[in-house]
């Protein structure tokens, strides 16, 4: 079962069944102490993205300054608090993606989004490079609708660019966030615990044309 490799996202009735019970992870995150699941500071904004393998896209985003904490799970399926190997087999629905909470005030959504689009090549559809599989395609999952409305005008933007460059369309999935099923203890912040490990981003050298301003 888990060596076939859909092409297409399962139905709910075709989908692994699953579990009611969550995935025990570690309180705190590796390396910089937060506690994964909060509570998180006043104030801070939580936005998921989905960009490959999330080893290296969570990495990506726990180094950038503003993020307050980061976590990968399983997001954008049907099936309830999956297991990597039922996440991988394709018949769950769910891409690999990154929680990232953030502070408004000193990291702007644009600027997190401009990293988002440019660490990746989000024309690929259910593939991002060698990694080939719906559980690696690109996605961005909003928790506000200002969030939603900034998405929006960065994908224009970014999808002009690209046509600009020679790039086909933009294959992002792109709504609102559901359930974000956290990953197995030794899938978060993999690549601190195992600096040599696989990291698959891969941007298409195309730059992001939005602003990075942040509010006051």
């Amino acid at each position: 079962m888990f060596f076939r490799k859909p092409a297409t996202l399962p139905s709910a009735s075709e989908a692994l069944p699953g579990r009611a019970t969550e995935m025990p992870i570690a309180v705190h995150h590796f390396v910089n102490g937060t506690k994964l699941k909060g509570p998180y500071v006043d104030g801070s904004q939580t936005i998921y993205l989905a960009l490959g393998c999330f080893w290296g896209a969570e990495r990506l985003f726990w180094q950038v300054p503003g993020v307050l904490v980061t976590a990968v799970g399983y997001q954008g399926g049907h099936t309830p608090n999956p297991s990597y190997e039922e996440a991988c087999s394709g018949l769950t629905g769910h891409t690999e993606a990154v929680k990232v909470v953030y502070d408004p005030t000193q990291i702007s959504l644009e600027a997190l989004l401009k990293t988002f689009w440019e660490e990746h090549d989000p024309t690929q559809g259910m593939r991002q490079g060698n990694d080939v599989g719906t559980q690696y395609r690109s996605a961005i999952y909003t928790t506000t609708p200002e969030q939603a409305a900034v998405v929006d005008k960065s994908r224009a933007a970014y999808q002009e660019a690209l046509l600009a460059r020679g790039l086909g369309p933009i294959t992002t999935e792109v709504g609102p966030a559901g359930p974000f099923y956290y990953a197995e203890t030794y899938h978060q912040q993999y690549l601190a615990k195992n600096p040599n490990g696989y990291c698959g981003l891969a941007g298409t050298g195309v730059s992001c044309p939005i602003g990075l301003g942040v509010s006051a």
